[in-house]
């Protein structure tokens, strides 16, 4: 049996936002990698093994996916969102950049899903909707200084800003600091969005000024979206919309 790789992005929680392609290559893996809350959003089948795993192994899953699919299984490691946006894509590269030469010849395919960033983005209307950029608050993986950096470059280029993981409880400081930079840099007027669980019944969406922003608004499975200069908040009845005008003078 010939054996291979997908890297599957399942969305930000909906089974509705996994993609066709996605669900079509999950039910015909042998094995399932990754990390405990993304295995479990799998159902279990007959001939379909589980191989959960905690954070942080990043590398160490890679590189059993490597060695179970030059066994001969269809493997999957799944990430939620898009596997390539600050997940398992990047982790499975590096553990075949420096592995052994046969996993290059093993069938391996990145799948894409719909980001927590772009989820959030729609069901707030369309903040993204001019230039803009990602930046993963984390410090795990990179100093807090070149985060600071490109908090500060990205403010100062009038870019809107997408952050994933701004908050946790090993981390409860990190997204106070870039709250202070964000002010310093843009003034107390500037629009944030933060939301919570998009596409799952926990989801929450709240828009406040960073001047009304608190470092508790936002935890691991919140998407902290601030806006540009020239977002804009359209009030309504309801939910207002967020969004960022095409053009810029």
């Amino acid at each position: 049996m010939t054996g291979w790789i997908a890297v599957a992005g399942l969305g930000p929680g909906a089974e509705a936002q996994i993609t066709p392609e996605v669900l079509e290559t999950l039910a015909q893996a042998t094995d399932m990698i990754g990390y405990i809350p993304y295995v479990a959003r799998v159902a279990e089948r007959p001939g379909l093994t589980l191989h959960a795993s905690d954070n942080r192994v990043e590398l160490e899953r890679a590189g059993h996916a490597l060695t179970l699919a030059a066994e001969g299984k269809r493997v999957v490691v799944v990430s939620s969102g898009d596997p390539g946006v600050f997940a398992m894509a990047s982790a499975l590269f590096e553990a075949l950049e420096t592995g052994p030469d046969h996993w290059r010849t093993l069938d391996i395919r990145v799948l894409p899903g719909i980001t927590a960033m772009l989820a959030a983005a729609a069901r707030a209307g369309a903040p993204l909707g001019h230039d803009f950029c990602a930046i993963n608050l984390s410090d795990n993986l990179k100093p807090w200084a070149l985060i600071e950096r490109r908090l500060r470059l990205a403010a100062q280029a009038d870019f809107a800003m997408a952050f994933y993981n701004p908050r946790s409880r090993a981390r409860p400081d990190g997204f106070a600091r870039a709250l202070t930079l964000l002010r310093e840099e843009c003034g107390d007027d500037r629009l944030i969005l933060f939301a919570r669980a998009v596409s799952t019944p926990e989801e929450k969406l709240r828009i406040v000024s960073l001047g009304e922003a608190t470092p508790d608004m936002a935890d691991m499975r919140t998407m902290v979206i601030v806006g540009s200069s020239r977002t804009r908040l359209i009030k309504r009845p309801g939910q207002p919309i967020l969004y960022t005008p095409r053009s810029a003078e």
